[in-house]
């Protein structure tokens, strides 16, 4: 071929008088190795943000799934939190009412009485109100044997009204003898102190003042 006789011929101290194909042939060897050099430096960090922004647009993908499942399935968890805080409210009615507290605090009283109990102290405190419910810590010290706590424990559980006692800083330990720590109880009586809390549900203005003046919304959703 005569380009490649042309090569093989080429005076390199005479660049100007080089035959006109083998100088197309070196403008285009230079084009070449210029575009190669500029897609290595340009190009190819332009597909690496490609990439980089491929992933990202499967990540916000995955992500716009994830939400659009939530807001699909929003309306029925509404409706389902909705019956539930319907049957908290519903299972909070069932403890006493403000008027019942009273007798409620006697018949536990008389119930740690039956039960054989000797009630050193039945205090009760001022009322704590929550959103739904209020607390009624009672400071107490009884003594008794083992069993007649545990059947004053199961008197309180027998009570017509629905009755939660729970146990803050209670203690029972055995009774000392007078004027010898080291003796055995007498008789195995046992002694109980610190505090309790029994409950009673809120009704709706006591609700509406324990929230900061704003009711209860009614629960909808339920049958």
């Amino acid at each position: 071929m005569k380009l490649i006789d042309d090569l093989r011929n080429l005076d390199r101290n005479n660049i100007g008088g080089w035959p006109r194909s083998v100088k197309v042939f070196f403008t285009a060897l230079v084009v070449v190795v210029i575009l190669l050099v500029g897609w290595y430096f340009f190009i190819s960090g332009q597909q690496d943000d490609l990439a980089s922004a491929q992933a990202k647009e499967v990540q916000l993908k995955q992500e716009f799934s994830s939400k659009q499942a939530e807001v699909v399935n929003l309306e029925a968890l509404k409706a389902q939190l909705a019956e539930m805080n319907n049957l908290l409210r519903q299972m909070l009615r069932q403890l006493p009412s403000k008027t019942e507290m009273p007798a409620l605090l006697v018949d536990i009283s008389q119930t740690a009485l039956s039960a054989g109990l000797e009630t050193e102290l039945f205090q009760p405190g001022p009322e704590q109100p929550k959103e739904f419910y209020a607390e009624q810590p009672i400071g107490i010290r009884m003594q008794g044997t083992y069993h007649q706590f545990g059947t004053f424990i199961s008197g309180v559980a027998s009570l017509p009204r629905v009755v939660i006692l729970t146990m803050h800083d209670v203690s029972l330990h055995p009774q000392q003898a007078s004027g010898n720590k080291d003796a055995p109880p007498p008789g195995g009586q046992l002694v109980m102190e610190g505090t309790v809390k029994t409950y009673r549900y809120l009704g709706d203005e006591e609700t509406a003042a324990a929230t900061g003046g704003k009711p209860a919304k009614p629960a909808t959703g339920g049958k």
